[in-house]
């Protein structure tokens, strides 16, 4: 079973086991506009929930992304190199940027759930 959950810079984890899908939401592709470019990972970095692991840069901006929790990156998206796009038709699915071996699970609970996370995003739209 997959457990989504969101920062409140707007990153997203999917977590199944010890391991993490991790990307941009909805509302953070929203905001950036048209993304033409995204800076992935190294597999293998080592990174601390909160640290910047990636970067994504659109029409209107760049924006760092975040680690959502601690761990290792295992994976990356290679097919955002040609297809940054991706990002804007499916940010929480086909958009995934890095995947992350879990190292402190318990972190988890700092993060906000689906309901949680809207809540977040209607008090940033009032």
């Amino acid at each position: 079973m997959t457990l989504s959950r969101f920062t409140k810079e707007h990153e997203w984890a999917a977590l199944e086991s010890d391991t993490a899908t991790c990307g941009i939401t909805d509302y953070a592709q929203k905001a950036l506009g048209d993304i033409v470019y995204v800076e992935l990972p190294p597999i293998g970095k080592k990174v601390r929930q909160g640290e910047q692991v990636a970067v994504v840069e659109s029409t209107k901006a760049a924006s760092e992304v975040f680690a959502p929790l601690d761990g290792e990156v295992i994976a990356v998206n290679e097919a955002l190199a040609s297809d940054p796009g991706a990002v804007n038709r499916a940010a929480m699915s086909e958009g995934w940027f890095f995947k992350l071996k879990v190292s402190d699970s318990g972190q988890v609970s700092s993060l906000m759930d689906d309901s949680a996370y809207a809540r977040y995003v209607q008090e940033l739209i009032k």
